[in-house]
């Protein structure tokens, strides 16, 4: 039996979902304290800006620019020390901010958008997203970790933003990212999708939950379908990964192999649970369903997850 290590797409799976397309050389080894003062110093240094969930992006002949220089950047309050150095690209050093005017104050022509309408109108191409998903993740850690969990003393901003450092105890801390096991279970004929509480009318998607400390992937996705909808899973195949900043998590996409069809559905998490033939869904896909119902955005890796069992047949 022969076995090619490398037998697999030359553009895995995960490269088409929402927030992938980073082409930022992050330079990791290369982030010195001053990283952030030295690269806008720079004159091609270019600035995403973000306020409370929200980009503020340029709009430029009905097209809309994420990118701000640092000198036109300060007519929005930007807080120069409490940003990020994402890393560099081919124009130069690529930031992140977090600004202080709030979006009724903006001018005209700049208009503050969440990220997720960011991502699912397409405002921006693939590597502004992903710098997007980078950046906005590592700003909300950094607000949510301003104090030492150690001491309770208030820690600085190092290494252009990829660690905090405690003054007082001397503990460093490093940005985190939460791991999330969505899972498709699935057989040749139907899989099976919930709807949780908060869903859009009519979305049913694939099933999801946080992987906890001291679980592999297999087991959270083997957990999380048991415990939400009552179904045993047998083998468990990856498929794909997402960077998903809200706050900063990373959505592990896998298929299941269901061991029963009883649903038991916790409907203290989802709102209905069920069986879907493939052609019912590949009618979901498509936006054409009889009932209405739908599946997630194309940028969303439940989409693809959905969209590669409906075409393996």
């Amino acid at each position: 039996m022969s076995f090619r290590l490398f037998d697999a797409p030359l553009r895995e799976p995960s490269q088409f979902v929402g927030f992938a397309g980073n082409r930022i050389d992050r330079q990791s080894e290369n982030r010195a304290d001053d990283a952030v003062e030295k690269a806008l110093a720079d004159g091609t240094a270019r600035l995403m800006l973000m306020h409370a969930g929200r980009l503020y992006l340029k709009l430029d002949d009905e097209a809309f620019d994420p990118w701000f220089k640092a000198d036109e950047s300060q007519a929005f309050e930007v807080s120069l020390g409490q940003g990020v150095l994402l890393g560099f690209s081919e124009e130069g050093p690529v930031l992140a901010m977090p600004a202080g005017v709030e979006p009724e104050k903006l001018p005209e022509t700049v208009k503050a958008i969440d990220y997720r309408s960011v991502y699912m109108q397409g405002l921006v191409d693939e590597a502004a997203a992903g710098a997007l998903a980078q950046g906005a993740a590592l700003l909300a850690w950094h607000a949510s970790h301003a104090f030492c969990s150690k001491c309770g003393n208030r820690s600085e901003m190092r290494a252009g933003g990829y660690r905090r450092h405690c003054p007082s105890c001397g503990t460093d801390h490093f940005p985190r990212t939460d791991p999330v096991a969505i899972m498709l279970t699935a057989t040749r004929e139907k899989c099976l999708l919930g709807r949780g509480r908060h869903f859009a009318p009519g979305m049913y998607s694939a099933l999801a939950g946080f992987i906890e400390p001291g679980e592999t992937i297999e087991a959270a996705v083997r957990r999380e379908t048991l415990e939400e909808a009552g179904i045993r899973l047998g083998r468990v195949v990856y498929h794909a990964s997402q960077p998903w900043p809200f706050p900063y998590s990373l959505m592990i996409g896998c298929f299941g192999e269901p061991l029963n069809e009883d649903i038991q559905a916790d409907l203290n998490e989802l709102e209905d649970c069920r069986w879907f033939f493939r052609e019912e869904v590949r009618t979901m896909l498509d936006r054409t369903h009889a009932g209405g119902l739908i599946t997630p955005p194309k940028g969303a890796i439940a989409h693809h997850l959905i969209r590669a069992w409906v075409d393996s047949e």
